[in-house]
Order: C-alpha cells, then structure tokens, then sequence
C-alpha cells in the first residue's frame, strides 16, 4: 500500500507529468525511422505472416531497448557522463533539421526469421539516439523510462504510415521535436555531478534559461547547416 501511493504521488508531481510529456514528444519524433525499417524489411513476406513478423521483430527489439535504456540509466550517474550524453543529443537533435536522406537501405526479407533478424538488427542500430533522449528525460526515474519505453512499442510496431504523414504535412513537427531535443540535452547536461554544484542556489530562472538556449542552438544550426547544404 505504501509502495502504491509513493507511485501515485510520482505520477502527481510536475517533473513526472512534464517528463512523461517529453518523453512522449521524443518517442514520435524518434521512432519513424525504426517504424519504417520495420515495414520495409517485411514487405515481401507474404501477408499472413508480415504481423508475425512485425510483432516478432518488434517485440525482441523493444527488449533489447529496455536493457540498454536501463545500462544508460545507471551510466547516467557518473561524472561527466551527462555531459557526453547532452552533447550526443545536441548533435541528433541538429541532424533532424537536415535534408533527408533517402529511403533506408533495408532489403526486403524473403522468409519470416530473416525479417525477425532484419529488424532487431537494423533497430538495435538505430535506437541509440532513442535510448539516449528517453533516459535522459526520465531524469532517473524508473518508472519514467518504462512508460517511455512502453509508448514506444505501438509507435514503433504501428506509427511508420502515420508518423511519416504527419511530419511530412506539418514540417513543424519536427522543428518542435529537435528543439525539445535541443531544451532535453543542456537540461540533462546541467545536472552532471560535476556541473551541478556550480548551479546550486542559482535563480530558477537559470534552470530555464540553459535549456531554452538549447533549443534555440539546435534550431539555428540545423537551419543553418540544411541551408548550407542547399546551396553547396
């Protein structure tokens, strides 16, 4: 009973509500790719057993995602590890706003074990960048980052149509999701051990304002970069 209002009062508090927001917000904007690696590798299977497939495939890959995201929870702790990690996010965050490249390179699979392999393959590759932004949003909170690694499982297995649509109809989407990336990284580098004391007893105005300038860089510059690669 003890252990059931503790959770609730989790669940209660303004971190764990705006946690849970972001988490979702870095779910949609992280997940497409995955989602049409997933569809792509089991295009040629005939129809029956493409959601085997899928559900297969999926399933291993979200356990493996559980395993690392919990490694990079724990890795979160030591000293300059979040400094390493925010500068990793900065950098996804800025390669969003690039133009894209083409399709992924994925062959389609000609029986169901090779489209299981395909895809735990090719989305234990590319969920790095997930893995990262999830458990640095969960700011340590275990219950966090499961709810965060459970939201992506329908996004992952079912959202690569619908996610590609909307981001292709709204480009906004995107802009939001990397400068929420962007606010994610300085906010997660911030509370580094090895940063924090400078921080402690700062105006909360400044725990704002580090963030925000985060997302304001990443927005700058994959502006500018896409501009660059325009013209050149």
């Amino acid at each position: 009973m003890i252990v059931g209002t503790a959770v609730m009062d989790e669940f209660l508090t303004p971190a764990f509500l705006t946690g849970f927001l972001t988490i979702i917000g870095i779910d949609i904007i992280l997940s497409g790719d995955n989602a049409v690696v997933i569809a792509l590798a089991a295009r040629s299977l005939p129809e029956h057993q493409q959601k085997r497939a899928v559900f297969w495939g999926a399933g291993v890959a979200v356990g493996l995602r559980v395993a690392l995201a919990s490694i990079a929870l724990q890795l979160l702790r030591l000293p300059y590890v979040k400094l390493a990690g925010g500068a990793m996010l900065l950098w996804i965050a800025v390669k969003l706003l690039l133009p894209e490249s083409d399709e992924p390179n994925v062959a389609p699979a000609d029986h169901l074990w090779a489209a299981i392999k395909t895809i735990v393959v090719a989305d234990f590759v590319m969920s790095l960048d997930n893995v990262v932004a999830v458990a640095a949003a969960a700011r340590g909170s275990v219950l966090l980052l499961a709810l965060g690694l459970i939201i992506s499982i329908p996004l992952v297995v079912f959202g690569a149509s619908i996610l590609m649509k909307l981001m292709e109809r709204w480009p906004v989407i995107v802009t939001i999701g990397a400068g929420l990336l962007g606010w994610t990284a300085l906010d997660m580098a911030i509370t580094d051990v090895m940063v924090a004391p400078y921080l402690h007893g700062s105006p909360q105005i400044m725990h704002l304002a580090i963030p925000a300038l985060g997302a304001i860089f990443v927005i700058a510059a994959g502006k500018w970069f896409a501009v660059r690669s325009r013209i050149s």
